[in-house]
């Protein structure tokens, strides 16, 4: 059974920068709401609608009458506590089910009648000698002779879909594209090939109307059979873009299976609600670093990395480093992955496990590629356009350089390689080899699908409440990828990110649900302050704020939370505010990054004069690393330590039983004297002073409450 939803029903489920295009100013966080949207559709939007024909009664919406009504009721419903936010995804639900659906229907209808098709040809002749495109209608189904569907009319109609391709191997043919107003058409499905082999992609979804419009779906693969270790599952094809103004993107296609491949995943860690746990159902929580090369080679060993970093960071108890890996390294020419780089990439893994610390793999970008001025991209993904191209420095560029913006619209809007295939899809198809690489490591725990996406040309709008972005182009875009990765591996935790612009910038994220079970919220938390000015005065308002954002997002879809870059520097204030918020919730964190620690040089050996010790002293505070029940909360100053944790099982199956062991890392460089501890509900069963402190919890006790300071 293929792992494929129905486009037209996640249509009705997606987000949209509407309000712009409706001239209704947007906000930066969602008007607080009491009403569930159910309830709100029923009392105020049937007041619109035909319950016999579920259509628009448009003499209701030319009645004042009735607006009155429905607004009475809205304002009712709304005062009703208890219940859901109203956000943008409910307006775009609405819009889509109420205006554009009716609107589409009797479109379609007119096209599809005897007297539309009679003026629709009258109509259309001129257009089509002209352009070779009709003015009004649907585009055409791809056949075996020519596989894509064609363009819907410039003004009205869907795309064609994709034939389903049935020669062996045979990717589906394309969707047509919608024009003004309408669906873009399907993707065509995959052929199998049961001869052996990775069988054909799904055909990409034509892209909705650029006024109004859903995506069409992505073709699903086709299953093949596995023949030796370069044998990859193949996959769908991705789903067609949303028009702006409001509109969906559609779902991408289902990945293939591979009879006899051996099965993949295998992960110390996984997820339970908002907690990261191991294979014990023990709540983790990850403090490490980043550690990306982001100039050629582009592995970690290339600028000095090595087994003496690795040891001082287990020494002083961090448990995870950031591993970067660019795509510029993975797929140095379309279709080419270069497994000596990964090779590469993996021998930093093994020295970093082999001093018990797990690696997150981050797929790494800055201003998108090096030949606008940073890292990530192949150069042959680069698509600028006839438009200046100008670097303004970090990060103004992003901002300021038109052929920026067009690289990674290009990106967003899937547009087509050098060998015809999408960027998007050659961006998922990278991560499969990356995941069918690592999948079976489980010190690697973690897949970071892309660092701080950019939103290109619509960075503005999207600062300023504008939902596009997130809804229409970035989740949908994880989704593909998700899937891609869990065609090989079923196990290791995805961490994705919002756009960059939040976290560096005090702005709820508008992402929608990401369509995996095993995934961790990643965001980056820059104070403007220190990265502008060096100084930490409203570092801790901003941490208040920017980290309220994640739990807001967090907290709707359960998920932990993982702040996978912050700091960027010594102050030690700054650096404090954010680890105090980050405490007060329960995040993960890797500090950004460990050559800033290493005075920009790896290629000195670890002493005192090569390791900045005061900025080390400040992340390496105690904390817990498993805790054998939930997490309630802790905090660390003036070198005492408060926790305190329930038995229950964060996966809310029971309780764990008496004497589950939770582990604490206590550094050294905190407690140079020794501590000392004392615990109600459990026991301190580790040796003294030791560097991680166990504590077994007491029969019948349901809360274990924990206190360390230093020794008398």
């Amino acid at each position: 059974m293929k792992n494929r939803q129905n486009h037209r029903a996640i249509a009705m489920a997606s987000t949209t920068g509407v309000f712009l295009a409706f001239g209704l100013a947007p906000l930066a966080t969602a008007p607080a709401a009491h009403a569930d949207f159910d309830d709100v559709v029923d009392l105020a939007i049937a007041t619109f609608v035909d319950p016999s024909t579920n259509t628009v009664d448009w003499d209701a919406v030319l009645s004042p009458t009735a607006w009155d009504t429905a607004f009475a009721e809205l304002g009712a419903a709304l005062a009703t506590p208890g219940a859901a936010d109203f956000t943008h995804a409910d307006l775009n639900t609405l819009l889509l089910q109420y205006l554009y659906t009716p609107i589409h229907t009797g479109i379609e209808d007119w096209i599809n009648s005897d007297l539309g098709q009679q003026l629709n040809n009258l109509i259309n002749q001129p257009f089509l000698a002209l352009t070779g495109r009709a003015l009004i209608g649907d585009g055409i189904d791809g056949t075996a002779e020519h596989h894509d569907g064609t363009a819907g009319g410039w003004l009205f109609g869907d795309g064609g879909n994709g034939w389903n391709n049935t020669d062996p191997n045979g990717m589906g043919g394309a969707g047509g594209n919608a024009g003004m107003f309408g669906n873009g058409g399907d993707g065509g499905n995959g052929a199998d090939d049961p001869a052996g082999g990775s069988a054909g992609n799904g055909g990409d979804g034509g892209n909705g109307g650029w006024l109004m419009g859903i995506g069409g779906t992505g073709g699903d693969a086709g299953d093949g059979t596995y023949t030796g270790a370069g044998d990859l599952p193949a996959l769908g094809g991705a789903g067609g873009t949303a028009s702006m103004l409001l509109g969906a993107h559609g779902d991408h296609g289902a990945y293939g299976s591979l009879a006899g491949a051996p099965p993949g995943g295998a992960s110390d860690l996984s997820t339970a609600g908002g907690w990261i746990t191991d294979s014990d159902g023990r709540v983790v929580i990850l403090h490490g670093f980043g550690e990306v090369n982001k100039n050629e080679p582009f592995y970690p060993s290339a600028e000095g990395f090595s087994d003496q970093d690795a040891a001082l960071l287990a020494a002083n108890g961090f448990n995870t480093v950031r591993v970067g890996i660019l795509w510029a390294g993975v797929e140095p020419q379309p279709g080419v992955i270069d497994y000596d780089y990964l090779a590469e990439i993996n021998q930093t893994v093994q020295i970093l496990a082999n001093h018990g610390i797990t690696t997150v793999l981050d797929m790494h970008q800055d201003l998108y590629s090096a030949s606008l001025g940073a890292d990530g991209a192949p150069e042959w993904a680069v698509q600028v356009g006839n438009v200046p191209n100008f670097y303004a420095g970090w990060p103004w560029t992003y901002a300021l350089n038109p052929a920026e913006n067009h690289a990674w619209d290009a990106f967003w809007s899937n547009s087509a390689g050098p060998d015809g295939v999408g960027l998007q899809n050659h961006y998922a198809q990278m991560w499969q080899a990356v995941a069918n690489y690592f999948k079976d490591d489980p010190q690697v725990v973690g897949y970071e699908l892309m660092n701080e996406p950019w939103p290109g040309s619509t960075w503005l709008s999207t600062i300023f409440g504008n939902a596009y972005f997130e809804g229409q182009q970035l989740t949908p875009f994880y989704d593909q990828v998700a899937a891609a990765i869990r065609s090989v591996d079923s196990t290791t935790t995805l961490y994705f990110e919002p756009s960059t612009l939040v976290g560096n910038l005090p702005i709820p994220t508008h992402l929608g649900a990401v369509d995996d079970d095993n995934t961790v919220f990643a965001f980056h938390d820059y104070c403007t302050m220190t990265a502008l000015l060096g100084t930490d005065f409203g570092c801790s308002l901003w941490e208040t704020i920017v980290q309220g954002n994640a739990d807001a997002y967090a907290s709707k879809y359960d998920l932990p939370v993982a702040i996978t870059e912050y700091g960027g520097t010594t102050n030690t204030g700054s650096i404090n505010d954010t680890m105090t918020e980050a405490n007060s919730y329960g995040y993960s964190w890797m500090f950004w990054d460990y050559t800033l620690m290493r005075y920009w040089d790896l290629n000195t050996p670890v002493n005192d004069s090569t390791v900045d010790y005061a900025t080390l002293t400040t992340l390496a505070q105690p904390y817990p690393l498993a805790v054998g029940g939930t997490p309630g909360t802790w905090s660390f100053a003036d070198g005492t330590f408060n926790f305190n944790y329930s038995t229950e099982m964060a996966s809310g199956e029971g309780v764990f039983a008496a004497g589950t062991q939770t582990e604490i890392s206590v550094p050294a460089l905190q407690y140079p004297d020794g501590y000392q501890v004392t615990v109600t509900g459990g026991h301190v069963i580790s040796a003294p002073n030791a560097p991680v402190l166990i504590i077994t919890s007491d029969s019948g006790a349901s809360t274990i409450n924990v206190v360390i300071t230093p020794a008398s």
